[in-house]
């Protein structure tokens, strides 16, 4: 995609259509598209650092469509993504498994002490 000169202000589509507003013309102009890109199995992808990752025999071609058809996601232009997890609940959950982590590991001490109690007696 080459950009044009004078560019005010550039625009991405929900579909992928990208147009930019130039100076001294009236109509935004479309200067290309933004494709993405799907795998049949996305846990096969090779990962090589900053997020960017490489097609692999185990991850199969990549399938490219317009972004929001055939099961592909959709852009949204100056989005940020967020976490998706409940950073109180997951807080609470990891205290919860530590406190039965400990409370096993005592279970498993006692009966370790009480087996030992058996052998040297007997």
């Amino acid at each position: 995609m080459q950009l044009p000169d004078g560019i005010q202000n550039l625009t991405i589509g929900k579909d992928g259509t990208v147009t930019a507003q130039i100076a001294g013309q009236p109509q935004p102009i479309q200067i290309g598209n933004v494709q993405l890109a799907d795998f049949v199995n996305p846990a096969g992808l090779q990962p090589i650092g900053q997020n960017l990752f490489v097609e692999t025999a185990a991850s199969g071609a990549p399938q490219e469509g317009t972004p929001g058809l055939n099961g592909l996601g959709s852009l949204v232009q100056g989005a940020l993504e967020s976490s998706n997890v409940n950073i109180a609940e997951e807080l609470v959950n990891m205290i919860e498994t530590q406190r039965s982590f400990e409370t096993n590991t005592k279970a498993i001490s006692s009966t370790d002490q009480m087996l030992q109690f058996i052998t040297n007696t007997l």
